[in-house]
Parts: structure tokens; C-alpha cells; sequence
């Protein structure tokens, strides 16, 4: 069990150490470090081993994080490490890129910072690679069953994998030119390093998963494959193609040359990272970023990088608390003022404000119009008198995604439902016979640990759906909605 007295001689959360912001902005590399072993042993050792975790309740893949946590504390890593995986096959993912719904959960988090979850969990698989406990899982026989995934994101990878050790034969389609999705080209070098996720894929083709990469589904290239071809090659096909059509801005001055959705920044960006030649380029010019999340954070860390001579990120909503709302009481997941990595390093924010128009000069953007904005009965409501411009030379759309693209499933082929996501059943199927989806095109624009979660679950079910039966755990079902969101 947990040390029973560690949550009251070790109060103090301490976090992973970071580079200093100086140095880091003018790199791509990680921006945390390692961290300390005796440092990491103190900290898993603040565990109560609750009763009833309610830790589980904020993780959708039900991470078996007393357990992992209790065997880090006594230093037996290769027992933490085969209890994370027995839930998570990617936490070096979710350990540097979720936002950590567990820790909101944590019950010492009541009365205390909670536990250091997120943290833990990432210095886990970190060590576990470094000494070659990640070894292929090959199948103890093959069924004889094939399977294409469309899409190499955290769902397909995550489907992929599972399906593979299932014993099937499982070809992963992606259109990038690097299996990934948007962990390979979305997320930015210094949130998590390339050759994280090389690492894991050297594991996944040793298992026998495929991948083919330079192909869309739908496309019309003279490789390309569409829907059909697959569903005639193969017996079960997995959607896992995400939410990629970001929400514009339907405001005047939105068409000006100088305005971009952040993925037509981010991914160039990261490109560059890996030695491309720079793409959209935010060297001296003062950057707006419309949307305070995750994505607009990312923005912001990449202007730095490029030498901005200013980065505003904007958001419509009125400045979050700093402590937990007694509307989002424990354990449900509250939204609160967060500082990130990125922000850390500089920029202002502004909460409450709306975009009224985007200001132009000989077709490129110069500025925004701004005014005050609040929310009246849950609505949006601009306060008079409040205008005024700003200057921009670079506007950034970070302000999420409404659903997967048409290009390998359009909406004349698959039923799209009210949120814009593929229509399923409870199965994680799609009214196409042997069609599956998961992920965000089906689920929606989430979170990455649900990414997986979700991944995890439709392998199941299409491994159901292949012999009648299955072994594999699911973790949630599509009706499933976050218990702390």
C-alpha cells in the first residue's frame, strides 16, 4: 500500500523543473527536463491509496494510478511501468500533453495541491524506454483478419496497436508524408519532441502494423484509395481521421492576407523544428491570437520562437477564477486561470473582448477592431463604447474545430450528426457495414488521453465484430461523457 503518512510529511507539490524561459525560447527542443529520482519517489509517495479513487473518475482509460504510483514510490519501476501500460499504451503522449483531469480528481487535491500525476506517469515510460522495458507485444497467433485505419493519430495509433496484438493484420492509412497525425505536425517541438513518438512507432512496426503514409483516403492522387477500395480490401475499417476543419471567424477583414487558421501556422512551424524551411513567419510583427486555449498557447510559444515583436492572445470569455468555483465543486474538472509553459514565456492575454473587424492595408491585415465583451444569461454581449484597434501584421484562428474533413468520408456517404461527427451506435460503428469510427470525427474535439481511450474501445468492438468476441478492455463507450468536464 501507499506510505500512510506521506501526504502529511511531504505537503509541497513539487513539479518537474523547467529550462529557463532565455534559453528555451530560442530552441524547439522540450522545455521540462528530467526530474529528480528522490524528488519523484517523494512525490508518488503523497498517494493516500484512497478507498475509492476518484482519480479514475477524471482518467477515461481508468490509469491505475495508485498502484503505479506506490511502485515508483519504493523505486520498483519495472512494476510501475506494467501497470501503466496495462491501461494507456502511449503515456508518454498523455504525459506531456493532457491537461490532467486525474489531478482535479485527486483527493488529497481537497484540502491540498494534489498529487503530481502527470508528471509521474511521463518520468515512468521516460525511464522505461531509456532501459528498454518497451519491448513488441507480437500476437500469439493471427486470425486471418485485416483492418485499415485511416488516420495515424492517437486513436488510430491507439486502435492500430490493440487490433494488432488481437492477432489481426492492420494497415494504417495517413495523407502527411509521417505517421503522426497531429502529433507529428499539431503539436509543437517544445510540448513534445519528435523523436518521442519515433520511438513509439519503432515499437508498432515490430508488432507488424503497417503504415502507409503520402495516401488520402478520398483523395484523387493516382495512389489514393477511396472508402470503398477499403471496405473491399479489408473486413473492418477504422475512421480515425479527427476534427480537422477549424471554426473561422465570420467578421469583415477575415479574407485579408495575413489572417490563418492555427494549423496553417503550427504545422509549418514544426516542420521548421525538424529543419524545413520556415513557412508563415511571425519575426517582427505583432501576432493576435483569437482563442485562449490549448491551441492559442501553442501559437503563442511558436511566435516567441520566431522572434515576435509582440503576441496578444484574446479570448471572448471573462478571465477565469484562480480557485476552484463552488459551482465546479470536487472532483468535477473546474475551469480556472491557467498559466502554461507558453505563457510563461511572455505575451499578454486579454479575457472579455470580441473581434468586431479585421483592419486591412492594400489587402494585408493591420490591425483588429476590438470591443468588451460579457456574458449576460449566457449569452455574449458587446458593451458600447468600448471599441478600439489594436495592430496585428498576423492574426492566428485558434478557436478549435468543428468536425473531420469530406475527403475520405463525406456527408453524402456517412451520416454526419448534429455536432458535425460521424454517426455511430454504441459499437463505435457507422451505418457503413464493417465501418467503425473513433476519436474526435466521432466523438468530437476532445482530449487526447479520450483520444485513446476511445481508440482502445473500438478495437474491442471491431474485434467483436470480427470473431464474435474479444479480450481487449473498453475503457468507455461512444455515449460516454467526461465526469470532471
Amino acid at each position: 500500500m501507499a506510505d500512510p503518512t506521506g501526504f502529511l510529511t511531504h505537503r509541497e507539490r513539487e513539479n518537474r523543473p523547467s529550462r529557463p524561459v532565455p534559453v528555451r525560447i530560442r530552441d524547439w527542443k522540450e522545455v521540462h527536463g528530467e526530474q529528480d529520482t528522490k524528488v519523484l519517489q517523494r512525490q508518488a509517495g503523497r498517494c493516500m491509496d484512497c478507498g475509492i479513487p476518484f482519480c479514475h473518475t477524471g482518467c477515461p482509460l481508468g490509469n491505475l494510478i495508485p498502484e503505479w504510483n506506490d511502485h515508483t514510490r519504493r523505486a520498483n519501476f519495472a512494476d510501475a511501468i506494467e501497470r501503466l501500460h496495462a491501461t494507456n499504451n502511449f503515456p508518454e503522449f498523455t504525459g506531456r500533453l493532457c491537461p490532467a483531469p486525474c489531478e482535479t480528481a485527486c483527493v488529497l487535491g481537497i484540502n491540498q495541491p494534489p498529487v503530481t500525476i502527470k508528471q509521474i506517469e511521463v518520468s515512468i515510460i521516460d525511464r522505461a524506454f531509456s532501459n528498454g522495458r518497451v519491448k513488441p507485444e507480437e500476437p500469439e497467433w493471427l486470425s486471418g483478419r485485416t483492418v485499415a485505419v485511416i488516420g495515424s493519430g492517437p486513436a488510430g495509433l491507439a486502435a492500430a496497436q490493440q487490433l494488432g496484438r488481437a492477432g489481426h493484420t492492420v494497415v494504417v492509412y495517413e495523407r502527411d508524408d509521417a505517421v503522426g497525425g497531429l502529433l507529428r505536425y499539431g503539436i509543437p517541438e517544445f510540448k513534445m519532441e519528435k523523436a518521442v513518438l519515433d520511438r513509439r512507432l519503432v515499437q508498432l512496426r515490430a508488432e507488424g502494423i503497417r503504415f502507409v503514409t503520402g495516401m488520402t483516403v478520398g483523395g484523387d492522387g493516382p495512389d489514393d484509395l477511396s472508402l470503398q477500395d477499403l471496405r473491399e480490401r479489408f473486413d473492418a475499417v477504422v475512421l480515425a481521421t479527427g476534427s480537422t476543419v477549424p471554426r473561422m471567424l465570420d467578421v469583415p477583414g477575415a479574407d485579408l492576407d495575413g489572417v490563418h487558421a492555427a494549423m496553417e501556422f503550427l504545422v509549418p512551424a514544426n516542420r521548421e523544428a525538424l529543419g524545413a524551411a520556415r513557412g508563415i513567419d511571425a519575426e517582427g510583427k505583432d501576432v493576435v491570437i483569437i482563442g485562449g486555449g490549448d491551441t492559442g498557447a501553442d501559437c503563442l510559444g511558436t511566435a516567441h520562437r520566431h522572434g515576435a515583436r509582440s503576441v496578444t492572445q484574446l479570448e471572448i470569455l471573462p478571465t477565469p477564477p484562480t480557485e476552484r468555483p463552488s459551482h465546479q465543486p470536487w472532483p468535477t474538472y473546474p475551469m480556472l486561470y491557467k498559466v502554461t509553459e507558453a505563457h510563461e514565456e511572455g505575451g499578454e492575454r486579454t479575457y472579455g473582448v470580441s473581434t468586431l473587424e479585421i483592419l486591412g492595408e492594400d489587402g494585408k491585415v493591420s490591425g483588429l477592431r476590438l470591443a468588451d465583451a460579457r456574458l449576460v444569461e449566457g449569452r455574449v454581449q458587446i458593451v458600447e463604447g468600448t471599441e478600439r484597434d489594436v495592430p496585428a501584421q498576423l492574426v492566428l484562428l485558434a478557436m478549435g474545430f468543428v468536425g473531420p474533413d469530406e475527403s475520405a468520408a463525406p456527408a453524402t456517404a456517412l451520416p454526419r450528426t448534429a455536432r458535425n461527427t460521424y454517426e455511430r451506435d454504441g459499437d463505435f460503428a457507422t451505418p457503413l457495414e464493417g465501418v467503425f469510427a473513433a476519436g474526435d470525427c466521432g466523438r468530437g474535439q476532445s482530449l487526447i488521453v479520450w483520444a485513446i481511450a476511445e481508440g482502445r474501445a473500438a478495437a474491442a468492438a471491431v474485434d467483436r465484430y470480427l470473431t464474435g468476441s474479444t479480450t481487449l478492455p473498453a475503457p468507455i463507450r461512444p455515449t460516454d461523457r467526461p465526469l470532471t468536464v
